[in-house]
């Protein structure tokens, strides 16, 4: 450690206004100490570290922090300001400000270090040392653990950074990081008695929690230390997996086995999350466990007493319909790199896959009453006020009716669930009060997007306000509802409701009127955005887009006409990959073509996911194939003028669909000429034995999500 900072890195009267200039200032010392090659490289590396995240921390902490070719070696550089330097966190400006450097390819033990001191950074009397030290080599020392005080009069929080006590980094991989309520790393059990805090009889309540952030190096640690220390306070068990830069040591699976609770404080995926499954589970971002793990803690203390727990079992083929699985994970950090952009895909698809189930359970009821009882069953009477056993009609209007009820949630499911991506449970309230005004004023699901994101910017809003410690407890149950229902009422009612409503208007009529050249391009746009992520973002937009139009109680010819275009279009790719890998084998390995079996029947299912082991393996050959047969279908389906008021349900839906000859020619057209062009594309290169065939779906597990990186061949 005493290579990684010395008092030439140490500014004690740190000048700056901001934090680039903060960053440059004591950036400029590590390049006169030759530890940085180019300044303005290292330095837009920092820039871009800090758009992923702010780093600033409660407590009036900026640890600005990165990892760069430009760095020679590990590097720490301290500076502190009397003003105070605005890092982006809740409690104000940072005044003690670390600038932490690592190269591209830091080894173990140096990354042990750096993630020491992060730890170290959430130790009060640590920091207060530092606000008063009045040296600059003493400064140094202090961070380096080098206690400047006589040896019998060891300085408060002078631990020395590498080998911190009770909740130290487990290893030099930075991994397992586990601290007990008794103390002791590893996290093995304290003898003391639970209390409130008990899981068991005789015994403290455990929770397993893993933390990661973007970069590995600093918020991954605090956030250990944080939950670490505030289990000792609650008299909880707490071991921490910390998933850092140098990877990471899984947790002992017996230690999972007796958790009692999860805590996931990441910013980037979790690896190997589905240990966790069948276990109440708190999943958030990491800076949370930072700032308030106090509130995590009782959070999954409380799901556990509710018995709350997430399902087993990963995401599945969930469709074009936008399944992610069997169970809905509402994203809350991302891929490293995130910005403002991802993070708002990512609250929208939140709402979407919850809606989604609504949308195919109601639409598939409508549907199922209209072939039972004709189009006219729309008009029946309640089945409350009328209803016969031995009529088919009664019970067609009564699949009609049900179904009908499904489609009221779709407006405030979507934005609830929107606003529960921003906000965690807080947010649901005022997500689904906003989502029924927006039905309520007919502003449709452009309303319902708005009422989403409006009510989860109000209650992250109310949750920055500083409250006294006596109301904290009141906070999620009465004024958070109260406050942020209130708010968006007022926004939705009086202020954006009405042009909302205008907006969606004007888009449904716009939607009537389409005939002829622009409908057919309609449904070629549409076939290319459902083929051009295979049940990913953009699919799911078009998807939306189409069901949107028939969540109504008499949707319109037009939409009926989108909804046959984009489920055609989402049948093509894998019902194409199957038929490749029947007439030419050859082209194929073994793993794909027994993917190819699997794929008729997802295509035929109108699951877009079961061409993602081909679309992984050979991106470059069959997304484009799969969009250009997407768009040739779209478009055949609107000029055939096919009508569906299903949103789901592949060819075991041909019978509620309008004019469905034409229809499956459409289909049957965009999957030929998807096939002849990955069977072209593919035969111009020289087959390479096992090239895709490093996993069991043609080179990437078929089991992972769509979203996940995936090994490429050109």
């Amino acid at each position: 450690m005493s290579d990684m900072i010395s008092a030439d890195l140490v500014d004690l009267d740190l000048s700056a206004e901001t934090k680039e200039a903060a960053a440059r200032a004591l950036a400029e010392r590590m390049v006169a100490r030759g530890r940085v090659t180019d300044l303005e490289g290292f330095l837009a590396d920092v820039a871009a570290r800090e758009a992923q995240m702010p780093t600033g921390l409660d407590g009036g902490i900026g640890i600005p922090h990165c990892r760069s070719e430009h760095v020679t070696e590990p590097t720490l550089a301290f500076g502190r300001s009397a003003a105070g330097i605005d890092f982006g966190a809740a409690d104000g400006p940072a005044d003690l400000v670390f600038l932490i450097a690592a190269p591209a390819g830091a080894d173990d033990a140096h990354l042990t270090i750096l993630s020491a001191l992060a730890r170290q950074l959430m130790n009060a009397e640590f920091t207060a040392a530092l606000r008063s030290v009045g040296d600059a080599a003493d400064a140094a020392a202090l961070i380096r653990g080098e206690d400047p005080a006589p040896a019998d009069e060891p300085r408060a929080g002078a631990e020395p950074v590498g080998e911190s006590t009770g909740g130290t980094t487990g290893d030099a991989t930075g991994g397992t990081a586990g601290v007990a309520a008794g103390g002791g790393p590893g996290g093995s059990a304290g003898e003391e008695s639970g209390g409130e805090g008990s899981g068991e009889s005789g015994r403290p309540f455990r929770i397993v929690a893993v933390t990661s952030c973007p970069t590995g190096i600093a918020h991954t640690y605090m956030a250990a230390e944080s939950l670490e220390n505030a289990g000792r306070e609650a008299g909880v068990e707490v071991v921490v997996e910390t998933q850092g830069s140098a990877g990471f040591t899984r947790l002992d699976p017996a230690v999972i086995a007796a958790a009692d609770g999860v805590i996931l404080a990441h910013d980037v995926a979790v690896r190997e999350k589905d240990r966790f499954a069948g276990k109440p589970t708190v999943d958030t971002g990491v800076k949370a466990a930072v700032n308030r793990p106090g509130e995590l803690i009782g959070e999954v203390r409380s799901k556990a007493a509710r018995g709350e727990v997430t399902a087993a079992g990963g995401a599945g083929a969930g469709g074009a319909a936008g399944g992610d699985g069997a169970t809905t994970q509402v994203g809350r950090g991302g891929e490293s790199g995130e910005g403002y952009g991802t993070r708002l895909r990512t609250w929208l698809m939140s709402g979407v896959s919850y809606m989604v189930p609504f949308v195919a359970a109601g639409g598939l009821l409508i549907a199922l009453g209209f072939a039972i009882g004709g189009y006219e069953i729309n008009k029946a009477p309640s089945v409350m006020d009328h209803f016969v056993w031995t009529q088919a009609d009664s019970w067609a209007a009564l699949l009609y009716q049900i179904g009908g009820v499904s489609f009221a949630f779709l407006v405030p499911v979507l934005a609830g669930y929107i606003a529960y991506g921003m906000a965690d449970r807080p947010g649901l309230v005022p997500g689904f009060v906003g989502g029924s005004i927006a039905l309520t004023i007919d502003a449709g699901f452009l309303g319902g997007l708005a009422a989403g994101l409006i009510s989860g910017a109000v209650v992250l809003a109310i949750q920055r306000v500083r409250i006294p410690a006596a109301l904290r407890g009141i906070m999620p149950v009465v004024v958070i509802p109260l406050i942020s229902s209130a708010v968006v009422g007022f926004l939705m009612f009086v202020v954006i409701g009405k042009p909302i409503a205008s907006a969606q208007e004007a888009m449904t009529d716009w939607l009537n009127g389409l005939s002829g050249a622009n409908a057919v391009l309609l449904g070629a746009l549409l076939g290319l955005m459902m083929c051009f992520d295979l049940g990913g973002p953009v699919n799911k937009v078009a998807y939306t887009f189409a069901t949107a139009g028939i969540a109504v109680s008499d949707p319109s010819d037009s939409a009926m006409k989108i909804m046959a275009a984009v489920m055609a279009a989402g049948m093509v790719p894998p019902l194409a990959m199957a038929l490749a890998t029947t007439v030419r084998a050859r082209l194929f390995n073994a793993a794909e073509r027994e993917n190819g079996k699997a794929a008729w029947v997802l295509g035929a299912s109108f699951i877009s996911e079961g061409a993602i082991p081909f679309a992984a393996a050979d991106p470059l050959r069959v997304i484009p194939s799969s969009m250009v047969g997407g768009a040739v279908t779209g478009a055949l389906s609107m000029a055939f003028g096919a009508t569906l008021r299903a949103p789901h349900g592949g060819v075991f839906v041909v019978p509620l669909i309008g004019n469905p000859l034409l229809y499956l020619v459409a289909v049957a057209a965009g999957v030929c000429v998807t096939t002849a062009l990955v069977i072209v594309l593919k035969g111009l290169r020289r087959p390479v034995p096992g090239a895709t065939a490093q996993g069991p779906g043609g080179g990437t597990d078929p089991s992972a999500p769509s979203g996940a990186k995936q090994p490429v061949a050109a």
